[in-house]
């Protein structure tokens, strides 16, 4: 009895996260709702994939919606808020991925990241939530069934005694089956580390595995255990992972297997997405203090309010309103403070202006090869905001957008100081993503994070003319170094599209320091992407101010977006 209490209670903590809502609307002809999450533990923001199934077997059409809030109450409150709208043809069944935008966890996630999911419509009322419990530092890790079903209980205590977690809150990872991988590579934007066997890839989907070696040019840790003999090449896996890493541990068993793959993931060299969160911008943030400072006219404010004080005073009691026609302070009082209130006003809109000004810095590496023709790139932005109108804009390509926790000032509304809440709502529709709420609050300074993968043909190739070499890109590039097969840096400037240029030799110190130079206007964790990259043979480093980076609020004048690339040189 003790051994079937101990499976049903293993066998509920295995699959009870994953069926989100099971609504059964008609039994008779099993006309249902099902709502799966395809992964079991939901990320610390990012996104989380989920799968809707409408089986509609009865002889009218019906159609449901589904709500999505994503939030974390502790320490800081933050929510976002999705809804997806589904219809069913009499007598079909439909089902759908979606991608589920989770709520930003802030200065710590220590905490439950919740997803919480209700159903309405013609199909029945439900609701349902899942939830996740990370350490602080903890690395949000993806396990494949094969791995996750044996090893669970030892991993999760393995990564309790490393954060010395108390309470048997901590889990490792989130369990995956690889037969059912999403083909959109936002459903692993949340994590830092996806780990299968050698045969689990082979059951990857082709979409599947796309948006898995997507996900790790954009820094992501692949670990394949290889229970058979496999290499790279074998299991169609690129030489190159671009900011990511992909890597064949020993296949271990026994009692030091926990204990080796916690290691390995702790021996990820690009830290915890949420970390850098945390860390990297609460401080000296490059891009916040090359922005600026900006100065509060206390002065003007001040005198507006003396002046107020002595007409609302004296001069209303003894002037406009003397003994004898004190009934006019009932008129003459609301228009002095009318007055006072639209001159303060007009001060604010004077000083601070409509919408904002801001910088961008877009770190980006291209593959044209092996037929991938994308951009994978990191964007980080700061900006100042005026007077705001509107709080809805548009993201026109699938992206992660995040908001980052800046340094205290008047002026910023989401720091690592108590009190910070904010509501970020991302809504996925037809291939862009509809935000609204805090992002740009009015009178505020505010910096935000992007991660997209793009289509483009643009590239650095070699000319049939030996030497020389043509630029495909839209854009002017300002300056491009190149690290040859001889190992030699060579450089050329005012590289223009479409038009046949030479590189000149230069000393590596010549080419490096400005490259370091580059580096350091950026945050903790996209330094350490670029200086992972930048020193690749056969590959170029270009500079350029003329890039387009991703879009976001339109009422946000970017007064520089500094962008640098990188790739092979065809």
């Amino acid at each position: 009895m003790l051994r079937f209490l101990l499976f049903l209670t293993l066998a509920l903590r295995v699959s009870a996260q994953e069926t989100m809502i099971r609504e059964v609307y008609d039994p008779g002809t099993d006309t249902h709702v099902e709502i799966v999450a395809l992964f079991t533990k939901p990320s610390p923001g990012g996104f989380l994939p989920v799968r809707v199934k409408i089986a509609n077997n009865l002889k009218v059409d019906r159609d449901i919606r589904i709500d999505f809030e994503s939030g974390s109450s502790y320490p800081i409150e933050l929510k976002t808020h999705s809804f997806f709208d589904f219809a069913a043809g009499a007598g079909k069944t439909v089902t759908r991925d979606i991608m589920v935008p989770l709520s930003p966890q802030g200065v710590t996630y220590s905490s439950n990241a919740t997803v919480v999911a209700s159903l309405s419509g013609s199909l029945g009322n439900a609701n349902n939530s899942i939830s996740s419990a990370f350490e602080t530092n903890q690395p949000a890790v993806l396990l494949s069934e094969s791995l996750f079903t044996p090893n669970a209980s030892t991993l999760d205590s393995e990564i309790a005694t490393k954060f010395s977690s108390s309470g048997g809150r901590t889990e490792f990872a989130g369990k995956f089956d690889p037969k059912q991988l999403p083909d959109d590579w936002l459903a692993f934007s949340g994590y830092d580390s996806v780990i299968m066997t050698d045969s689990d890839w082979t059951n990857v989907p082709p979409g599947g595995r796309n948006a898995i070696l997507s996900w790790v040019r954009l820094g992501g840790q692949l670990l394949i255990y290889a229970k058979n003999t496999a290499t790279p090449s074998s299991l169609e896996l690129p030489q190159e992972a671009g900011f990511g890493s992909v890597s064949f541990p020993s296949f271990l068993t026994g009692s030091n297997f926990a204990r080796d793959m916690v290691r390995e993931v702790m021996a990820n060299p690009n830290k915890p997405q949420q970390v850098s969160i945390q860390n990297d911008f609460s401080g000296a943030w490059p891009l916040q203090t090359l922005f600026g400072a900006q100065t509060f006219r206390y002065s003007l404010f001040v005198a507006v309010l003396i002046i107020f004080a002595i007409l609302v005073g004296p001069v209303n009691l003894f002037v406009f309103a003397k003994s004898g026609q004190r009934h006019k302070l009932f008129i003459t009082t609301p228009i002095i403070s009318l007055g006072a209130s639209l001159v303060l006003i007009g001060m604010i809109i004077v000083q601070d202006g409509f919408g904002g000004s801001g910088i961008r810095r877009v770190l980006m590496e291209v593959r044209p090869d092996a037929g991938l023709n994308a951009a994978y790139l990191h964007q980080e932005q700061f900006s100042r905001t005026g007077v705001m109108t509107g709080s809805r804009f548009k993201i026109p390509t699938p992206a992660t957008f995040t908001p980052v926790p800046i340094a205290p000032s008047r002026w910023a509304r989401f720091t690592s100081g108590p009190g910070s809440k904010g509501i970020f709502d991302l809504q996925p529709t037809d291939g862009k993503i509809d935000a609204n709420g805090d992002w740009f609050e009015s009178r505020s300074e505010q910096g935000q994070v992007l991660s997209a993968v793009i289509s483009t043909r643009g590239r650095i190739e070699k000319t049939d003319t030996p030497g020389t070499y043509l630029s495909t890109f839209e854009f002017p590039i300002d300056t491009i170094y190149y690290l040859d097969e001889s190992q030699q840096w060579q450089r050329a400037d005012g590289i223009q599209a479409g038009k046949r240029f030479t590189f000149t030799p230069v000393d590596p110190s010549m080419a490096l320091a400005p490259l370091i130079t580059e580096e350091k206007a950026f945050s903790a964790r996209n330094k350490k992407f670029f200086d992972s990259v930048r020193n690749r043979t056969g590959h170029f480093v270009a500079l350029t101010t003329h890039a387009p980076g991703i879009d976001t609020n339109p009422a946000i004048h970017w007064k520089e977006t500094r962008t640098i690339i990188t790739g092979p040189v065809l």
